[in-house]
């Protein structure tokens, strides 16, 4: 790794050409470098524990193991920043659920390749871990969702629904299945079928009714059981010190 370089890659796709495009491309960015090449997946989970690589450029149809698999027997937690390549624009939607920072359709053109890698170089700069992202699938394709877009979300039936501003969305998706995708990220349960973000509350009321609520940047207006009370109020000091 060149000492000018601040973040290892690792290039995984079955074709020599595909990974010498990449390499080419990563020229124009000396910051980045290629610490190993892979052909197929099994290469690929090898070589992560070897060279430990920030970011892998991760070719969707592989031998053997495809690009998917090596996620989820690694786990999106262990990987690296992950950006997928493949010459079909059908796994978009995949990719996204699977954490990928970003999925690049073969060709790739300079100018796309050059604004994933300003995103990769502002990810690796944060001092802390990216937010996960929701992908929740829509009449037009998919809207993918950070969770600080997220105001506050509730149980619908076999739904979830997911407030962001006044818009909506629905996901199938249990509440308890996504308060722990969420929970280290700033929800907490307002009542067993709503979960809040801490950064959208405003202000903690209780009502003449006795009712207790939270009312969030939105406009929202979401009760807090008693059952939860004194563990929402703590979450809500704690965040705001």
């Amino acid at each position: 790794m060149s000492p000018s370089a601040e973040w290892s890659v690792l290039v995984a796709d079955d074709e020599p050409a595909a990974r010498r495009g990449v390499r080419q491309l990563l020229c124009a960015f000396p910051e980045f470098a290629v610490v190993a090449e892979c052909r197929d997946g099994a290469e690929v989970l090898t070589a992560l524990d070897r060279t430990r690589p920030d970011v892998v450029f991760l070719d969707v149809q592989m031998p053997g193991i495809d690009g998917f698999e090596v996620i989820r027997r690694r786990s999106s937690e262990r990987m690296p920043a992950v950006v997928f390549l493949t010459a079909y624009d059908e796994f978009a939607l995949p990719a996204f659920e699977a954490q990928a920072l970003d999925y690049l359709v073969k060709p790739v053109a300079e100018a796309r390749f050059a604004a994933t890698m300003k995103r990769l170089a502002r990810l690796l700069r944060a001092p802390s871990a990216p937010e996960p992202r929701i992908v929740v699938p829509t009449t037009r394709g998919a809207t993918v969702l950070s969770v600080r877009e997220i105001d506050w979300i509730e149980a619908c039936d076999n739904y979830a629904r997911l407030w962001s501003g006044t818009r909506s969305y629905l996901l199938r998706e249990s509440l308890g299945r996504l308060e722990a995708r969420v929970r280290a990220h700033g929800f907490v349960r307002a009542h067993r079928r709503a979960l809040v973000r801490l950064g959208g509350v405003r202000e903690l009321k209780e009502a003449n009714d006795g009712a207790f609520i939270a009312l969030l940047g939105s406009g929202a207006r979401i009760h807090v059981s008693r059952r939860q009370r004194a563990a929402f109020v703590a979450a809500v000091r704690a965040h705001a010190t």
